[in-house]
């Protein structure tokens, strides 16, 4: 694989009978000379970083409690090499620290509002989408570049979900596949319009021009997506780009994650799969396995020494992912662009 940064690192949400297991992966594919999709995998949580302390370490210490969510992302970016690289990383990089802030809506059940939540998190994405533009006017070089992005939050039992473009969510339960996601391509408009048959969709000139995405030159609103689904044990969450799901239909999704022994396995047979298909564009996939909880977590707190690779947005620790392509191993992203902000 040209270009990949995954792990399976299970995480247990508190106080309850689960465990999370998820990888995420991404690939160059067999045809393009740049990986301008993004994904990021990380644990929402509370956090102290230390300033000053007579604990016998030299650098600064960060404690994290408990997992209060587990937050996914995928981003495909276009406009040009350099441009579509930048607005992925620019819209991973913006919502993770948004989703970061300590004043955001509660996603749990006891709180949970949904006009309200649903509200912000349409916000959410067009800020985002405005992040992106402003970017774009301060370089003309970048002018154009836009990205899909989809999003999902994990907070046990549900799953709330935030979409634009052409990158999926779904869900698998006991063998079958729900996409929780509509692509927001011309084509799609037309079958469901009644001017293209479903079967036609894949093979449509029309199935690769998006009318929804982040950036761009976007015609009309950023239209949000958002959706939320209670969540059993035993489902699994899959989030990909259009370099996976067209080589890989429901069906097939289904009898890998069935078949798949855990879900770095799983994100490894679905890449291999996809570029023997044709690895026509860069593949990516993030997997989540919701299983059930086989012992008992030992404690509340993580010490994290922060010389460790791991890299966190406010209060969101990064479990796996790839905020920098091409052939590197990298969770960063450019920072030459942060006083931008």
């Amino acid at each position: 694989m040209n270009s990949a940064n995954s792990a399976s690192d299970p995480q247990s949400q508190r106080d309850l009978g689960v465990t999370i297991d998820t990888c995420g992966l991404t690939d160059i594919g067999k045809t393009r000379d740049v990986n301008q999709d993004q994904f990021l995998v990380g644990s929402r949580r509370l956090s102290i970083c230390s300033t000053s302390t007579s604990l016998p370490h030299h650098q600064p210490l960060t404690f994290f409690g408990d997992a209060e969510s587990e937050v996914l992302i995928v981003a495909d970016g276009m406009g040009g090499h350099a441009a579509g690289e930048r607005a992925s990383q620019l819209a991973v990089k913006f919502l993770a620290q948004r989703l970061a802030d300590p004043t955001r809506p509660a996603f749990d059940s006891a709180t949970w509002d949904g006009i309200e939540q649903a509200q912000w998190m349409q916000s959410l994405l067009r800020d985002t989408h405005l992040r992106i533009l402003s970017q774009a006017q301060q370089n003309p070089e970048q002018f154009g570049m836009g990205t899909t992005l989809t999003m999902a939050e994990i907070v046990w039992p549900y799953l709330s979900v935030l979409h634009a473009g052409d990158s999926r969510c779904y869900l698998v339960r006991d063998g079958n596949t729900q996409r929780l996601t509509t692509d927001h391509t011309l084509a799609r408009r037309m079958v469901d319009a009644g001017d293209l048959k479903p079967e036609e969709e894949p093979e449509s000139r029309w199935s690769n021009v998006l009318w929804n995405v982040l950036g761009g030159q976007l015609e009309g609103d950023l239209v949000a997506q958002v959706e939320r689904v209670e969540l059993m044990l035993g489902d699994t969450v899959v989030l990909c780009s259009d370099g996976l799901h067209r080589y890989v239909n429901d069906d097939s999704l289904a009898l890998m994650v069935s078949e798949g022994e855990d879900a770095q396995s799983i994100c490894q047979e679905l890449i291999r799969v996809a570029n023997e298909g044709g690895g026509e564009d860069n593949i990516t996939v993030i997997v989540s396995r919701m299983l059930p909880r086989q012992r008992r977590s030992t404690g509340a707190t993580t010490l994290v020494d922060e010389t460790m690779s791991e890299d966190t947005f406010g209060s969101i620790e990064i479990d796996d992912g790839t905020l920098s392509t091409l052939s590197q191993f990298d969770t960063t992203v450019d920072e030459s662009a942060e006083g931008e902000r």
